[in-house]
């Protein structure tokens, strides 16, 4: 009897001190202030002096009557304490409180020992021997072997790599840019054969070709000499028919010369066309004037296009053109010549020019081209045009060269090299070469070992990581449970996770989103400041890696909880994927890797590290919904979701207990405001608000917010306060029924029971006081009119306790001033009166401990009453009282 005694002494005892504890360290008391060891002392103080209490309460039969008050004194202090305990804490419960801290020291050990593993993997399986370390003893070969010589192997092979073919591929932009460049100089050609105009000028049977080509690029002094033996021709023909020089007056000569010409007779091309003009004038005298004049207008378009020739050939580095093979030709050449300069231009191009041919050979190949496709007369021209623009159009497949000489590589056989029984493989005190390394590794020779003292190093520097993130866990008041903690070492053992198995492409975003998300940004900001400097000493990673990753971390871990939306997180995530193919570039800039010629591959690198860092945002997005189900986490996104009124449950209670849902909406209004000034998490109360009355709905006329005016049940049907307390009871337990079996996150749970906490039902036991005087057999036990509690164990659901007994007092508030409103002598209720009747009520709540484990102090009281009656004036201001109408329209005097 005395063990069971003592043993629910002690259980209440140490659940004061827990709260005593819970309540110095919320205030920052306990290693924070100079003043920690006065109230440690002060704790130890009243564990000692209770321990002494007890004992001579129970071997000491001899104590005084002032003694025996002082502990009656101290146990009734005791039982008014621990109201707020449930009827199943007892001694078993203190011990899991136990259990539940060495699970916290479990889960930190677990995380030392993975970390630790995981980042330095590298030192499990390392050698005694090292290349380049003298041997430790003289090592023999215990059996004959033949080893493949890997260096010879893959010299031998690298050698037949370089040797092997190129192959060369089609340059499709250079064959583009030669065409370009030929068809301008050909339309060059064209612009000039436009001056000269069309050629033959004239019929070819009158005058033939040859003969127009010389009439029309003569010199001036041959086509004088032409024009004076025609005429001379055609007076010496009308002497010898008798005709005098005055009859012949129309016929004058078209350029009288007084000079004697000069002779040229012997010019063949000469003579010929003044035969032909001598022929022509025989058929048709008349018309060799205008044979004449059409003569004379083609020399001077032929004189034009010369110079503009000539002015052409001096803007290019090399004469192209020849004057007189491009004027000479005729249309129908000229066609020729063009369409066959681009036939054959195609065929070269085709075969391909290689870079280094000779010159000789493209020549001989460009005429050999050119024999088939363009008049003769035509060849050196179009010769010059070719050689002129064709260039080196063959450039290396790279990829297909590759695979070629990996190909000529696979064939080499690999060089083995004989080692015989007994053979020295290394002697003692000489240095270890990679080849004797090589044989010592084959003959299992090689001595490992796990680095013992680098791995205790890295497990110290870790240890220190861990406290410091247990540090402020602490200080940021977020006490994370078990299950929080793993899912942080999870997320944080992913990241060196990938890096050791050879991805640098890690998830830094996804840990800075998902623990910004899930924590806040100090939690977040704090896993990923601490990896950092651990993962740069501890692995071989690249610095602009690390840093790259890190500042994707960074900003997810910051920015994440800001967010309300799933929208906004995957604009996040394209910021993070800038920012780590951005940081990437800027520091292969400034150690100034990204100049030479590997710049392509720094893009490339920055590329697939922001593509990285957009996949594992997208990857954490995907999983966050998942995550927070299984670890049972509430983000301001989810909260969002579940305070959507669409969601079945709130459907249900705003349909089934209209009333009830009303209640809610005014409780949520005030709960909000109140956690808004104190800083508390808003999105939670407003989420833990709408659904902390849901258990309404087992018996929604049990309530009188939802009888609308009808008679009420408890009065009428029921006429029994016990049972009327039962009913009121229940809608706590259901309304956890209801929130477990629609899957509602625990912090939601928490407030269907903590807003009630462990109250007293106070209309239905004042009812059975007043039956138990008038029946001396009844007897009236609170804790039957009592909820079960437990009572606010956060600010947030302390903040809706008072809001939702509050807002009852301000409705009935309301509607006692409606009638005195109606009194137009009388005013409105006061905010005094208001703030008054409030601050009352939150003075019982305090005095009843129902907020001794909520963390809200006594001066928040005054600072949430005075938000309550804010937020009451603003719904139920003062209106403008409208003078009253008769029937007919007219105002009537009031």
């Amino acid at each position: 009897m005395k063990i069971k005694q003592f043993l629910q002494f002690l259980t209440q005892q140490l659940t004061n001190w827990r709260r005593q504890y819970k309540g110095l360290r919320r205030k920052g008391k306990l290693m924070r202030s100079p003043k920690s060891k006065t109230h440690r002392r002060e704790l130890l103080r009243t564990v000692l002096k209770n321990i002494i209490l007890f004992l001579s309460k129970t071997n000491d039969k001899s104590v005084g009557v002032a003694s025996r008050r002082y502990r009656r004194k101290q146990e009734r202090a005791l039982q008014s304490k621990t109201k707020s305990v449930k009827t199943k804490s007892t001694i078993y419960a203190v011990a899991l409180d136990w259990v539940h801290e060495q699970c916290s020291l479990v889960i930190l050990a677990i995380a030392l020992v993975s970390l630790t593993g995981v980042i330095g993997h590298r030192l499990y399986n390392q050698t005694q021997i090292q290349v380049g370390n003298p041997a430790p003893q003289t090592i023999t070969a215990p059996y004959t072997a033949s080893i493949e010589d890997q260096k010879k192997t893959e010299s031998q092979r690298q050698a037949v790599s370089q040797t092997s073919l190129q192959v060369l591929m089609i340059n499709a932009r250079m064959n583009e840019q030669i065409n370009e460049n030929l068809q301008k100089l050909l339309d060059d050609g064209n612009e000039i054969r436009t001056v000269a105009g069309a050629f033959p000028f004239f019929d070819p049977v009158v005058l033939s070709i040859s003969t127009q080509r010389y009439l029309r690029s003569c010199p001036d002094s041959e086509w004088k000499a032409l024009l004076i033996a025609v005429e001379n021709t055609k007076n010496q023909q009308k002497k010898g028919t008798g005709r005098t020089a005055a009859s012949s007056a129309p016929n004058q000569p078209l350029t009288p010369q007084k000079t004697k010409p000069v002779d040229f007779s012997q010019n063949t091309d000469f003579t010929q066309a003044v035969a032909e003009l001598e022929s022509y004038r025989v058929t048709s005298e008349k018309n060799l004037s205008l044979v004449i004049s059409q003569i004379s207008q083609a020399r001077q378009r032929y004189t034009q296009a010369t110079t503009k020739l000539l002015q052409l050939e001096t803007v290019t580095p090399e004469p192209l053109y020849e004057e007189s093979v491009l004027l000479d030709l005729s249309d129908e050449e000229w066609e020729k010549t063009q369409m066959g300069i681009h036939q054959s231009a195609e065929r070269i191009l085709t075969q391909g020019i290689p870079q280094g041919l000779p010159k000789n050979i493209l020549q001989d190949a460009v005429s050999l081209q050119l024999q088939s496709f363009v008049p003769e007369s035509a060849e050196s021209l179009a010769k010059n045009l070719l050689l002129a623009v064709l260039k080196p159009n063959l450039q290396k497949d790279e990829e297909q060269t590759r695979e070629n000489a990996q190909k000529a590589a696979a064939v080499v056989p690999p060089v083995m090299v004989k080692v015989r029984d007994g053979q020295v493989i290394v002697r003692k005190g000489t240095p270890i070469t990679a080849w004797n390394f090589k044989l010592l590794e084959h003959y299992h020779l090689v001595r490992r070992e796990v680095k013992w003292q680098e791995l205790v190093k890295l497990a110290g520097v870790i240890a220190i990581a861990i406290a410091i993130f247990v540090w402020v866990e602490r200080h940021v008041n977020y006490e994370l449970r078990q299950r929080d903690r793993l899912l942080v070492l999870l997320l944080t053992l992913s990241v060196p996770g990938l890096v050791t198995m050879g991805l640098p492409y890690t998830t830094w975003s996804a840990l800075g989103l998902l623990l910004g998300s899930f924590y806040g940004p100090i939690l977040g900001l704090t896993v990923v400041g601490l990896l950092l400097p651990i993962l740069a000493i501890s692995l071989d990673i690249s610095k602009a890696a690390l840093l790259a990753g890190v500042g994707g971390g960074i900003l997810g871990s910051y920015i994440a909880q800001r967010l309300r939306s799933r929208e906004e997180l995957a604009l996040l995530g394209v910021a993070i994927a800038l920012t780590q193919g951005g940081i990437y570039l800027v520091v292969k800039i400034l150690i100034g890797q990204a100049f030479g010629s590997t710049w392509y591959l720094v893009l490339r690198e920055a590329g697939l590290f922001a593509l990285s860092g957009l996949g594992w945002s997208v990857v954490a997005l995907g999983l966050s919904p998942y995550l927070e189900k299984v670890f049972d986490l509430v983000t301001p996104i989810r909260l969002a979701e579940l305070a959507n009124p669409n969601r079945p449950l709130l459907k249900r209670l705003a349909t089934e207990t209209p009333g009830t849902f009303q209640h809610t909406l005014l409780v949520a209004t005030l709960a909000e405001a109140a956690a808004k000034e104190l800083r508390c998490n808003v999105e939670l109360v407003r989420a833990g608000t709408l659904y902390h009355d849901i258990g309404k709905m087992h018996d929604p006329l049990g309530f009188i917010e939802n009888q609308m005016g009808g008679p009420n049940k408890h009065d009428t049907e029921i006429k029994d306060p016990w049972k009327s307390a039962e009913i009121i009871k229940k809608h706590v337990t259901e309304g956890l029924v209801m929130a477990r079996k629609h899957l509602l996150p625990t912090a939601i749970q928490a407030f269907i029971p903590e807003h009630q906490g462990t109250m007293l039902i106070a209309y239905f036991h004042h009812q059975a006081q007043q039956m138990a005087q008038e029946n001396p057999s009844l007897t009236v036990d609170d804790a039957d009119f009592r909820y079960d509690g437990p009572i606010p164990q956060s600010r947030e659901t302390g903040i809706v306790m008072l809001a939702d007994s509050c807002e009852a007092a301000l409705r009935s508030l309301e509607a006692s001033a409606k009638p005195l409103a109606e009194k137009r002598s009388l005013k409105d209720v006061s905010t005094e009166q208001a703030l008054a009747m409030l601050n009352n009520i939150l003075r019982a709540k305090w005095q009843d401990n129902q907020l001794i484990d909520s963390g809200l102090t006594r001066e928040d009281m005054s600072k949430i009453a005075q938000i309550f009656v804010d937020v009451w004036q603003q719904f139920h201001h003062k209106r403008i009282a409208y003078p009253k109408l008769k029937a007919n329209g007219a105002v009537r005097n009031s």
